[in-house]
């Protein structure tokens, strides 16, 4: 059997994704042919493998750091969001089905920690490493009966778990001696230390804490990671802070040209594959923020509606919002707005709906002339094509079908003016489409924009990975890492009162 680990978190949002993708890019780096796995994920931004299967997009990410293509034996389980309190069940790639929380924990995902067990099963056998990512915390003791993600695939399959702890947030001692303190003697025994994550200043002051932990809990600390910007690649469950103000992360690089871009995103409800600006973000002079207010799209060149798991829903938060109205002014006006997948519909002329808000007939912003209609089949494609005469790639995520009646064409979509809409997420990872997009949207809106000639978006994400492996290999004890990957969680490890409750 080959060797494997999993990063659980003390919280969401610790750093488990980046965290095993770091690991990742350090074992490939040794020539260690390795896998990432997440036995379930909660994300609304995934990503279509070449074989039409659906995945979240961090383990995407996560396959690149490892060099390898994606699967859907690397994220088996993957829940998407429809609303408060339901989610679309992917399995293996494929929709199988709505379900409400408790109906999901009521049973049916403990009846899932065979399949879950099989693909780790199949990874492994084919791989010398697994590294595999847990989910929100393992001491989530209300959950731990059905949990197909942390301690029940960590038992499942003997591996040994290092947990992760985000030390900017603030009571990180606390949190790992309490997540270990809950959890069964059996679960226990698995754990086999910590990883401290966003740490800034002088780690010597640190150390007598880690030393004080490792009395209380028998258990070493594998490494204190610094903290880094511009590593929040690819998020899974959605924006860390209110989405009022926030700009996307990117390269501090000044414009090529005399004036930057201003895209303003609209920061729709239930909005899917939000990872589609980064490419916008990594280009010189461009300025990418999410915004929920009409005013914010005043001073914006390009105006984006992004995709979205509730398309209706989304179309009557921009009508309650104004931004609708402030849409249609920019269409009047001939100022560019771009509508990915939910987006594209939405900016359409008509939307029939029985299958994701069955909110029957619904009229769009009739800015596009595009009828859809909702089909319960999913398209799960990875097309190529060309537009703006650049070769274009992309994947498909929808289960609306666009019925497009004018227009130029625009890749699967059409542009009416300076009105843009295409289901293709992804396209503007293209760096020549990007580029020609860019200048067309700096022309509509007057902008002396000149598009970086080097720009690419592949050797960035590439050279993001590999300082997430230098953070790996420069502040973790890579040796130790090594071993417990290889061997297993120590033996003797001590237990921790008062344990899980009954």
């Amino acid at each position: 059997m080959s060797g494997g680990l999993l990063v659980a978190g003390t919280t969401s949002d610790a750093g488990k994704s980046v965290v095993t993708a770091g690991i990742c890019r350090w074992l490939v780096r040794q020539g260690v042919k390795v896998a990432p796995f997440k036995a379930q994920n909660m994300s609304l931004n995934s990503f279509v493998t070449r074989d039409g299967a659906e995945i979240g997009r961090a383990q995407a990410m996560q396959a690149q750091a490892c060099r390898a293509e994606p699967t859907a034996l690397m994220n088996p389980v993957l829940l998407k969001p429809g609303g408060e309190r339901s989610s679309q069940v992917v399995l293996l790639g494929r929709p199988v089905g709505e379900m409400s929380a408790r109906g999901y924990h009521g049973g049916r995902q403990e009846r899932l920690l065979g399949t879950v067990l099989d693909s780790l099963a199949e990874l492994r056998a084919t791989h010398d490493a697994v590294i595999c990512e847990g989910a929100g915390s393992p001491a989530e003791i209300n959950l731990r009966r059905t949990d197909i993600v942390n301690m029940g695939i960590a038992r499942g399959a003997g591996l040994p778990v290092l947990v992760v702890g985000d030390i900017d947030r603030g009571g990180v001692f606390a949190s790992f001696f309490g997540t270990v303190a809950l959890l069964a003697p059996e679960d226990q025994a698995l754990v086999a230390g910590y990883l401290v994550n966003k740490f800034r200043g002088d780690v010597s002051l640190l150390e007598p804490g880690l030393d004080m932990l490792h009395g209380l809990t028998g258990r070493r600390t594998y490494g204190v990671l610094p903290f880094r910007h511009g590593l929040g690649i690819d998020e899974e469950d959605g924006l860390r802070v209110s989405l009022r103000g926030t700009v996307r992360e990117s390269a501090v690089a000044p414009p090529v040209g005399e004036d930057v871009l201003r895209v303003a995103v609209c920061a729709v409800p239930l909005m899917s594959n939000f990872t589609d600006v980064d490419a916008l973000a990594a280009e010189p002079g461009v300025v990418v923020r999410f915004v929920d207010r009409p005013e914010e799209l005043a001073d914006a060149d390009l105006v984006i509606v992004p995709g979205t798991r509730g398309t209706v829903r989304a179309l009557q938060w921009l009508r309650e919002r104004g931004l609708a109205d402030a849409i249609a002014r920019r269409a009047a006006e001939r100022r560019p707005v771009l509508g990915i997948c939910g987006g594209f519909q939405l900016l359409g002329e008509h939307i029939e709906d029985e299958v994701e808000s069955r909110a029957g007939h619904v009229d769009g912003l009739g800015l596009l002339p595009v009828r859809v209609r909702f089909a319960r089949e999913k398209t799960l494609t990875r097309p190529v094509g060309t537009a703006l005469g650049e070769r274009v790639e992309g994947y498909e995520i929808h289960h609306g079908v666009a019925r497009v009646a004018g227009g130029d064409p625009f890749l699967d979509g059409c542009r009416v003016g300076q009105i843009w809409g295409t289901h293709w997420h992804g396209s503007l990872e293209s760096d020549g489409f990007r580029r020609a997009f860019l200048r067309e949207v700096a022309a509509a809106a007057g902008r002396r924009f000149v598009p970086a000639r080097d720009t690419s978006f592949a050797a960035l994400r590439e050279e993001q990975l590999d300082r997430l492996g230098d953070l790996i290999e420069h502040h973790a004890d890579t040796d130790a890492l090594w071993r417990l990957i290889e061997s297993g969680a120590p033996r003797g490890l001590p237990f921790v009162p008062p344990g899980a409750p009954a």
